[in-house]
């Protein structure tokens, strides 16, 4: 693949959709996964009492969030034949920025960081939906976040599958019929 690791599956979209309990399910199943940065930075941020967070400084946090997808991205080069799975990542992190700042940080990826041309979008699912400590934010602001996504994937090239609102052993096997037809 031009640019980007075959290997590299992507699911992203609607917060509290079910994608950190799809990805612990193929995680379960032997693939190697790799959890969301976002979820990763607040955690350490609430620890250490830090400022780099969605909600205090959206600029910072997306920024940080886009350098530690390229982290995750490079350490998953030694996987090399493996499919890896990626809680979000570069992508919705450059979305965001680019909601933030106007910079066209996608145009950038669309080149020089592809990942598989499939990504799996989980879709708003308010049934399951919740809020924590590290997810603050609202289901309409995460519906609005999901359209950006939604607009941006096929924009940069990507073939987008929503994922169905089933259950998460279904969901997993959705996947893995998806990617292997």
């Amino acid at each position: 693949m031009r640019g980007g690791l075959a290997i590299d599956r992507f699911v992203s979209g609607c917060s509290g959709g079910g994608k950190s309990t799809l990805l612990e399910e193929l995680r379960r199943r032997g693939y190697p996964t790799v959890e969301e940065p976002g979820r990763r930075i607040v955690k350490e941020q609430l620890l250490s009492e830090g400022t780099t967070l969605p909600w205090t400084d959206g600029i910072a946090f997306a920024r940080r969030c886009i350098a530690l997808a390229l982290s995750d991205r490079r350490a998953a080069r030694r996987l090399q034949g493996r499919w890896v799975f990626f809680d979000r990542g570069l992508i919705d992190a450059s979305v965001a920025l680019r909601r933030l700042t106007g910079e066209p940080v996608l145009n950038a990826i669309k080149r020089s960081h592809r990942y598989h041309q499939r990504v799996f979008l989980a879709p708003p699912w308010p049934e399951i939906y919740v809020t924590d400590n590290e997810r603050r934010h609202s289901l309409e602001a995460g519906v609005a976040e999901y359209q950006r996504l939604v607009d941006a994937f096929p924009a940069l090239g990507y073939e987008v599958t929503i994922l169905p609102k089933i259950g998460v052993a279904q969901r997993a096997e959705f996947v893995l019929r998806t990617l292997a037809g």
